[in-house]
């Protein structure tokens, strides 16, 4: 079993940033694939940014730019640097890892609320 646990959100200005972590209580490999999803009220959730089991990094196309992912293997870390943020950015946001295995765990949770 896995346990993802978030830190990092809050109230940020439009304009500000925020970093979002999330960490493993089991060693992320890089043949996992991790990614940040966000879910606003009413909405589903959606894939915000992934770097995939071969490396590669894929972002929506809402943050492009904006937003970067990156893994820290050594400290069993994700994180989502978030720049320019936008009122439209205000979201719960959730870590997603998925093991080589195929077995599927998400972080509890952290939301962003982004004052125009």
């Amino acid at each position: 079993q896995v346990q993802l646990v978030q830190s990092g959100g809050g109230l940020v200005q439009a304009g500000g940033s925020l970093t979002l972590a999330c960490v493993s209580s089991r060693s992320i490999s890089s043949i996992d694939s991790v990614a940040w999803y966000r879910q606003a009220p009413g909405s589903q959730r959606d894939l915000v940014a992934r770097i995939s089991d071969s490396g590669r990094t894929d972002y929506a196309d809402a943050v492009k730019g904006r937003f970067t992912i990156t893994r820290h293997e050594a400290k069993n870390t994700v994180y989502l640097q978030m720049n320019s943020l936008k009122p439209e950015d205000t979201a719960a946001y959730y870590c997603n890892l998925k093991r080589w295995s195929g077995a599927i765990y998400w972080g509890q949770g952290t939301q962003v609320t982004v004052s125009s």
